[in-house]
Protein backbone atom coordinates (compact mmCIF):
# COMPACT_ATOMS: atom_id res chain seq x y z
CA UNK A 1 0.00 0.00 0.00
CA UNK A 2 1.12 3.67 -0.49
CA UNK A 3 -0.13 6.60 0.47
CA UNK A 4 0.06 9.98 -0.96
CA UNK A 5 -0.83 13.88 -0.29
CA UNK A 6 -1.23 15.84 -3.31
CA UNK A 7 -1.65 19.84 -2.28
CA UNK A 8 -2.44 23.08 -4.37
CA UNK A 9 0.67 25.21 -4.11
CA UNK A 10 3.79 25.44 -2.45
CA UNK A 11 4.47 25.43 1.63
CA UNK A 12 6.27 29.34 1.67
CA UNK A 13 6.85 28.89 5.06
CA UNK A 14 10.02 27.66 6.39
CA UNK A 15 9.42 26.55 9.53
CA UNK A 16 6.41 24.58 7.86
CA UNK A 17 8.87 22.89 5.45
CA UNK A 18 10.97 21.64 8.02
CA UNK A 19 8.35 20.11 9.90
CA UNK A 20 6.24 18.27 7.20
CA UNK A 21 9.86 17.31 6.19
CA UNK A 22 10.72 15.90 9.35
CA UNK A 23 7.23 13.46 9.69
CA UNK A 24 7.45 12.81 5.92
CA UNK A 25 10.97 11.46 6.80
CA UNK A 26 9.48 9.49 9.96
CA UNK A 27 6.53 7.80 7.86
CA UNK A 28 8.94 6.39 5.01
CA UNK A 29 9.99 4.45 8.25
CA UNK A 30 6.33 3.05 7.93
CA UNK A 31 5.37 2.95 4.59
CA UNK A 32 5.70 4.22 0.88
CA UNK A 33 4.28 8.02 1.61
CA UNK A 34 4.69 10.25 -0.91
CA UNK A 35 3.72 14.36 -1.07
CA UNK A 36 2.65 15.90 -4.26
CA UNK A 37 2.61 20.17 -4.57
CA UNK A 38 0.79 21.00 -7.57
CA UNK A 39 1.78 24.92 -8.26
CA UNK A 40 -0.76 27.48 -8.05
CA UNK A 41 -3.33 27.19 -10.52
CA UNK A 42 -3.23 30.95 -12.98
CA UNK A 43 -6.72 31.91 -13.95
CA UNK A 44 -5.65 35.29 -15.54
CA UNK A 45 -6.97 38.68 -13.81
CA UNK A 46 -10.21 38.20 -12.93
CA UNK A 47 -10.81 35.73 -9.89
CA UNK A 48 -13.75 33.17 -11.06
CA UNK A 49 -13.95 30.61 -8.49
CA UNK A 50 -15.42 28.02 -10.01
CA UNK A 51 -13.00 28.33 -13.10
CA UNK A 52 -10.21 27.80 -10.72
CA UNK A 53 -11.46 25.21 -8.90
CA UNK A 54 -12.29 23.04 -12.15
CA UNK A 55 -8.55 24.15 -13.48
CA UNK A 56 -7.53 22.61 -10.16
CA UNK A 57 -9.07 19.70 -10.69
CA UNK A 58 -8.02 18.86 -13.89
CA UNK A 59 -4.20 18.71 -12.22
CA UNK A 60 -5.44 16.35 -9.38
CA UNK A 61 -7.34 14.46 -11.71
CA UNK A 62 -4.03 13.74 -14.05
CA UNK A 63 -2.33 12.34 -10.80
CA UNK A 64 -5.00 10.04 -9.82
CA UNK A 65 -5.64 6.26 -10.41
CA UNK A 66 -8.57 4.73 -11.08
CA UNK A 67 -7.65 2.47 -8.64
CA UNK A 68 -6.83 5.00 -5.32
CA UNK A 69 -8.93 5.34 -2.74
CA UNK A 70 -9.40 8.88 -2.56
CA UNK A 71 -9.73 11.10 0.43
CA UNK A 72 -10.73 14.87 0.46
CA UNK A 73 -9.60 16.66 3.11
CA UNK A 74 -12.93 19.10 3.46
CA UNK A 75 -14.50 20.43 6.12
CA UNK A 76 -17.75 19.01 5.72
CA UNK A 77 -15.86 15.57 6.05
CA UNK A 78 -16.10 13.03 9.02
CA UNK A 79 -14.13 13.61 11.90
CA UNK A 80 -11.69 11.42 13.68
CA UNK A 81 -10.03 11.88 17.16
CA UNK A 82 -6.24 10.36 16.59
CA UNK A 83 -7.07 6.51 17.46
CA UNK A 84 -10.15 6.79 15.62
CA UNK A 85 -8.06 8.01 12.66
CA UNK A 86 -5.25 5.36 13.09
CA UNK A 87 -8.09 2.11 13.11
CA UNK A 88 -9.08 4.30 9.73
CA UNK A 89 -5.73 3.71 8.29
CA UNK A 90 -5.45 0.19 9.63
CA UNK A 91 -8.90 -0.50 7.76
CA UNK A 92 -7.89 1.47 4.51
CA UNK A 93 -4.51 -0.62 4.39
CA UNK A 94 -6.23 -4.04 4.64
CA UNK A 95 -8.31 -2.83 2.06
CA UNK A 96 -5.07 -3.34 -0.30
CA UNK A 97 -5.86 -0.06 -1.96
CA UNK A 98 -3.41 3.17 -2.80
CA UNK A 99 -4.41 6.47 -0.63
CA UNK A 100 -4.72 9.44 -1.70
CA UNK A 101 -5.15 12.45 0.19
CA UNK A 102 -5.84 15.39 -1.46
CA UNK A 103 -5.50 19.12 0.30
CA UNK A 104 -7.39 21.25 -2.47
CA UNK A 105 -6.89 25.37 -3.01
CA UNK A 106 -8.28 28.29 -1.14
CA UNK A 107 -11.54 27.97 -2.29
CA UNK A 108 -12.09 23.77 -2.05
CA UNK A 109 -13.18 21.25 -4.58
CA UNK A 110 -15.17 21.43 -7.90
CA UNK A 111 -17.99 19.14 -8.04
CA UNK A 112 -15.88 16.73 -10.37
CA UNK A 113 -13.78 16.10 -7.80
CA UNK A 114 -16.40 15.41 -4.98
CA UNK A 115 -17.76 13.47 -6.82
CA UNK A 116 -14.19 11.51 -7.95
CA UNK A 117 -13.80 10.68 -4.18
CA UNK A 118 -14.62 7.99 -1.93
CA UNK A 119 -14.58 9.88 1.09
CA UNK A 120 -14.18 13.63 2.77
CA UNK A 121 -12.10 13.66 6.09
CA UNK A 122 -12.16 16.77 8.28
CA UNK A 123 -9.09 17.34 10.75
CA UNK A 124 -10.75 20.28 12.75
CA UNK A 125 -14.13 22.30 12.96
CA UNK A 126 -11.71 24.87 13.22
CA UNK A 127 -10.06 26.60 10.03
CA UNK A 128 -6.22 26.19 9.47
CA UNK A 129 -4.09 28.14 6.61
CA UNK A 130 -3.58 25.34 3.44
CA UNK A 131 -0.19 25.38 4.42
CA UNK A 132 -0.27 24.74 8.09
CA UNK A 133 -3.04 21.87 7.54
CA UNK A 134 -0.06 19.96 5.43
CA UNK A 135 1.95 19.71 8.44
CA UNK A 136 -1.12 18.95 11.06
CA UNK A 137 -1.92 15.85 8.53
CA UNK A 138 1.29 14.79 7.94
CA UNK A 139 2.16 14.63 11.65
CA UNK A 140 -1.39 12.53 11.96
CA UNK A 141 -0.24 9.88 9.63
CA UNK A 142 2.97 9.41 11.31
CA UNK A 143 1.16 9.73 14.65
CA UNK A 144 -1.62 6.85 13.34
CA UNK A 145 1.21 4.58 12.59
CA UNK A 146 2.91 4.87 15.99
CA UNK A 147 -0.48 4.16 17.54
CA UNK A 148 -0.34 0.81 15.50
CA UNK A 149 2.68 -0.23 16.43
CA UNK A 150 2.11 0.84 19.96
CA UNK A 151 5.14 2.98 20.08
CA UNK A 152 5.63 5.75 22.36
CA UNK A 153 4.60 8.80 20.58
CA UNK A 154 1.18 9.06 21.19
CA UNK A 155 0.79 8.69 24.91
CA UNK A 156 -3.14 7.31 25.55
Amino acid sequence: MKIRLITIGKTDESYLREGINKYVSRLKHYINFEMIELPDVKTGKKLNINLQKEAESKELVKLISKSDFVVLLDENGKEFNSVGFSDYIQKRMNSGLDLCFIIGGPFGFSKEMYDRANQKIALSQMTFSHQMIRLLFVEQVYRSYSILKGEKYHHI
